[in-house]
């Protein structure tokens, strides 16, 4: 048996690129996130208000969550997740960015040609 047909598990990649717009304000929500959140301890709660004020990619970090993705999808449960930022710099008619190319190769990897599915 193929792992498709026996494994439960799918690992999904989801990569994003953010136009920060107004730092401030998404530095802000940081802060407020972490000031709200109870189960952050002192001492770690101080070191990432530290990290996000420094960083607009590190509060955007704390903001997204990826259990909220995918928590009102049925029938599947979080079983692990991991995430990062970091600032970049983004052309968006680079071929590197290009992300449609990167769909295609899966597709001919996975299945001979591209478009078969």
């Amino acid at each position: 048996m193929s792992t498709e047909e026996t494994s439960r598990f799918v690992r999904l990649r989801v990569e994003l690129v953010l136009e920060v717009a107004d730092g401030d304000a998404v530095t802000g929500a940081a802060l407020r996130h972490l000031a709200d959140d109870p189960e952050v301890p002192d001492e770690e709660r101080t070191q990432a208000q530290s990290a996000v004020t420094e960083d607009t990619a590190e509060a955007l970090a704390y903001l997204v969550d990826p259990f909220a993705l995918v928590s009102e999808v049925p029938g599947v449960e979080l079983q692990q997740a991991s995430w990062s930022s970091e600032r970049i710099d983004y052309d968006p008619d680079s071929p590197d960015w290009d992300l449609d190319d990167d769909d295609v190769q899966e597709d001919e990897d996975e299945h001979g040609s591209a478009g078969i599915g």
